[in-house]
């Protein structure tokens, strides 16, 4: 294996490429199981740190979905990656390869949805709560003492939404901004070859979002993985691994 500074971890043998956008508040880090499992089997998993995750520092200004999206075709020329590719994406990640894959077909060749996030199959009151909670602190937080314990303590035991309180700066806004579309009106636009990967423990995105896409995206396979939660790459990095493999050979 070797170290990039900007690619991470990647498999040094020539072999078939796969490009993988990773979660909100992870990294190529948090691959590297599935990218040494699949650097043994001639797959070559390339992860990039996006801004604001790993080594890669925060944007300068709050991003939206689109700007992340424009980032990745920017990797993309920069990096000499050929297209049509096979594009990959665990929660936030995949929620940005579904919008790539609905906008730009004609560069991916395969697609992997691995617990993408971004769907709102019912109206969730918990994004309005957290929506309306971070537009109060941004006005209020100042003159209430204590309010940023309080909003933890919100986040962990009445949302379960700790993502917006673990991030700070610029990627607080960041946030916010992405998880305003809900691109399940969208899903029927996909037309690439499609795996979808979901442990049926997944508490974030549940088990439904995977059923949806399966019955959205013609021609989708279904892979779920007894056991696993929504960190399905840690938990069982070894049928992640597989999963894939058999989906692109």
């Amino acid at each position: 294996m070797a170290k990039n500074a900007v690619l991470g971890y990647i498999s040094v043998m020539e072999s078939t490429r796969i490009l993988l956008l990773h979660g909100w508040g992870s990294s190529h880090r948090y691959w590297k199981k599935v990218i040494d499992i699949l650097g043994k089997r001639g797959v070559e998993l390339i992860v990039p740190d996006m801004p604001g995750f790993g080594d890669n520092p925060p944007p300068p200004k709050p991003w939206r979905g689109s700007d992340y999206q424009n980032w990745v075709l920017k990797f993309i020329a920069e990096n000499g990656l050929q297209t049509p590719l096979i594009l990959a994406g665990h929660s936030f990640g995949g929620g940005l390869a579904m919008k790539l894959a609905i906008d730009r077909p004609e560069l991916i060749k395969k697609l992997v949805l691995i617990a993408s996030a971004r769907m709102y199959v019912k109206k969730s009151l918990y994004k309005k709560i957290l929506s309306e909670i971070a537009k109060f602190g941004k006005k209020f937080s100042p003159f209430i003492p204590f309010f940023d314990i309080v909003r933890k303590i919100v986040y962990r035991f009445v949302i379960r939404e700790m993502d917006y309180a673990r991030t700070s700066g610029t990627m607080k806004a960041t946030f916010i901004n992405v998880i305003k579309e809900d691109l399940t009106p969208q899903i029927g636009r996909i037309k690439t070859p499609t795996l979808i990967v979901w442990g049926n423990k997944d508490r974030a995105t549940p088990l439904e979002h995977a059923y949806l896409l399966n019955e959205k995206i013609d021609g989708s396979e279904l892979v779920v993985i007894e056991s696993a939660g929504h960190a399905v790459n840690l938990e069982a990095p070894e049928k992640v691994a597989e999963a894939v493999y058999n989906f692109i050979k």
